[in-house]
């Protein structure tokens, strides 16, 4: 190339001058990713023109190893695409198996369920009330989000035995009675909580450095949520009133008074306040479940013989999880093995909206506005 091809090229400082687009990846490597997902970002400057999630670098193939293990096996699988969410994926694909053979859950364990999907929503939204501060620089809710986090995992884990990957649901109900005096610690747990919580709200709720990264920064529309099929705490906060627990109402959600917690912003803080408001709103849940359950006598779950298969058919079950609607369409052809479990996942959807977000912010505002869309990666690649 001869000195006469050379140009000297100013990239990215505007002002009139000549300059270039800079194109950037953020991952699949980086800490605000949550794991290995890639944003393709054109830069002009430190403002962002384009951006394009790239998923794929986790993927597990989950839904292939679905088709050769059978109903009993495939829980193991379907808990951990959302690892924070553990127990809520169980519940979904047993939903769907049961809803198949037409099969009814004793009442305890319905109610059983439902107190333990309470309480794994609480230990999903603390982490990210705990981690998204992090991200944009405000280390104390960490400490607060995982004492309360703490606090919860030990029932969680005198009930189950696990911490992140409980298997404790079974096709026809649950592994094993809870513990005898488990209700009272449970219940015991959920006061503690809701008390605790107050140190984590005064802290980061109102704080001005935090309410100067959020606030008017990172809005989704409730159009936009809707076109992408966004949901859970994400679409709330855009003003989209829709919870599966009261709308279509699973396990025992049905006879329960569920609160929905909506803002109309759509903005970083807007969702994170929504997270923060459920936990709320989840520990209520919990506690009337507990107490209903201490009503109530009997089994857990459906004797089964050693190969459970499922009928000729096909279903399809959804179920509120944490981040958001997550479902579950089983097809069988009559074996002991799905012939084929499709997983619709929140984050999948929600994180879609990001190429939409993301055009015309700053740089130092793409990870606040990143961190406030509540994903987690497993759940996209599944």
């Amino acid at each position: 190339m001869s000195t006469d091809a050379l140009r000297e090229v100013t990239v990215g400082t505007g002002a009139g001058l000549d300059t270039a687009d800079m194109v950037l990846n953020i991952g699949p490597q980086h800490p605000s990713t949550h794991g290995v997902l890639r944003l393709k970002l054109v830069l002009d400057g430190e403002r962002v023109v384009s951006a394009e999630p790239i998923v794929g670098y986790m993927h597990r193939g989950a839904e292939k190893l679905f088709e050769v293990r059978d109903y009993r096996q495939i829980i193991v699988l379907a808990n951990r695409h959302d690892w924070l969410s553990a127990f809520s994926n169980e519940l979904g694909v047993v939903l769907a198996v049961e809803r198949l053979m037409g099969m009814e859950v004793p009442e305890r364990a319905v109610w059983l369920r439902t107190a333990l999907a309470e309480l794994n929503r609480v230990l999903n939204h603390l982490m990210f009330l705990g981690s998204y501060p992090l991200e944009i620089g405000a280390i104390t809710p960490m400490f607060y989000a995982f004492r309360e986090r703490e606090t919860l995992q030990a029932v969680m884990e005198e009930v189950s035995g696990g911490r992140m990957h409980y298997m404790f649901n079974r096709v026809g109900g649950l592994k094993e009675e809870v513990p005898a005096g488990w209700t009272t610690r449970a219940r015991h747990a959920v006061d503690s909580v809701r008390a605790g919580m107050a140190d984590l709200d005064n802290v980061i709720r109102r704080n001005d450095i935090f309410l100067a990264r959020t606030v008017g920064v990172g809005v989704l529309t409730a159009a936009d949520a809707a076109a992408y099929g966004a949901s859970g705490p994400v679409a709330r906060a855009s003003g989209l009133d829709l919870d599966l627990r009261r709308d279509e109402p699973y396990l025992a959600y049905g006879e329960l008074d569920v609160p929905v917690v909506t803002r109309t912003t759509g903005d970083c803080h807007a969702r994170f306040e929504c997270l923060l408001d459920q936990v709320y709103a989840s520990l209520d849940l919990a506690a009337a479940c507990l107490d209903r359950v201490d009503t109530l006598r009997g089994p857990v779950n459906v004797r089964l013989p050693k190969v459970v298969k499922a009928p000729e058919g096909h279903t399809y079950a959804w179920t509120e999880n944490p981040l958001g609607i997550n479902g579950y369409y089983l097809v069988s052809r009559g074996d002991k093995t799905p012939w084929r479990m499709k997983l619709r996942t929140a984050s999948y959807a929600n994180v879609q909206a990001l190429s939409t977000l993301l055009p015309g912010c700053l740089v130092a505002d793409l990870i606040a506005i990143l961190g406030s869309m509540f994903f987690v990666v497993g759940d996209i690649d599944k």
